[in-house]
């Protein structure tokens, strides 16, 4: 692994107003300067190589998977896919069935695909941490092949945020990692962060979030093994 951060910081950090309510709540001045730098890092690296990625993936790995969230939906209902990428499989799944699909994803780049690939669908370049969107948005969210990328130690915040845009009754779907781990490595000539909580502490962030489980389990899907949730809003 190698280092892929320098840091500079001080005591008066400018903050911009969509992340202070989440600084107030959640984080540390220090955790804040530090997880941008991630974010940062992220993004440069998908717009670097997120095409590449997307073309060389197995996209139909999933598909079963898809189709199981879809029948848990409401027909025509409204679902946020959680890092996008450039919208396929699962925007393009999704808009195929019928529902009205917001995609969101920290990579302009892939914004910019998805935007292209999925014109019927709605897609924002936004950081899914400090995600905006109203109370009781949507009938369903899905963040799979997502979570990883983010500092596993706001995995809970984002269930909880996740939780409060979904509405009563509405279906969550998640993937991770199966062992708890964190660091850097060279992913397809960039740098990326890879964090995950062990399935035992992602399942509990979700029961304890008020959610109910309809699955929990490991998944090998397309030669990968990862922790995959079905959840509904009850409480």
């Amino acid at each position: 692994m190698r280092a892929v951060f320098s840091f500079n910081f001080f005591s008066n950090v400018l903050i911009p107003q969509k992340f202070s309510l989440l600084i107030n709540k959640h984080l540390s001045i220090f955790h804040y300067q530090l997880i941008m730098n991630i974010f940062k890092t992220i993004e440069e690296s998908y717009d670097k190589m997120g095409e590449e990625y997307h073309n060389f993936r197995d996209n139909e790995k999933f598909k079963n998977e898809l189709e199981k969230f879809a029948k848990l939906l409401p027909s025509s209902g409204e679902v946020l896919d959680a890092g996008c990428g450039v919208g396929k499989p699962v925007s393009e799944f999704l808009a195929k069935k019928g529902f009205k699909v917001t995609g969101v994803d920290i990579s302009k780049k892939m914004i910019e695909l998805a935007k292209q690939n999925i014109p019927e669908g709605s897609f924002y370049q936004k950081n899914i941490l400090t995600l905006d969107f109203p109370d009781n948005s949507f009938d369903g969210i899905i963040c799979v092949y997502t979570l990883w990328h983010i500092p596993r130690v706001d995995h809970s915040f984002i269930l909880r945020n996740f939780h409060r845009m979904i509405k009563d009754n509405g279906i969550l779907v998640i993937n991770t990692g199966i062992y708890e781990s964190e660091g850097m490595s060279e992913f397809f000539g960039e740098p990326m962060l890879w964090s995950n909580n062990n399935p035992q502490k992602t399942l509990a962030f979700v029961k304890e979030t008020g959610f109910e489980i309809i699955f929990e389990g490991v998944l090998k899907l397309g030669g990968e093994i990862q922790y995959w949730i079905f959840a509904k809003k009850t409480t």
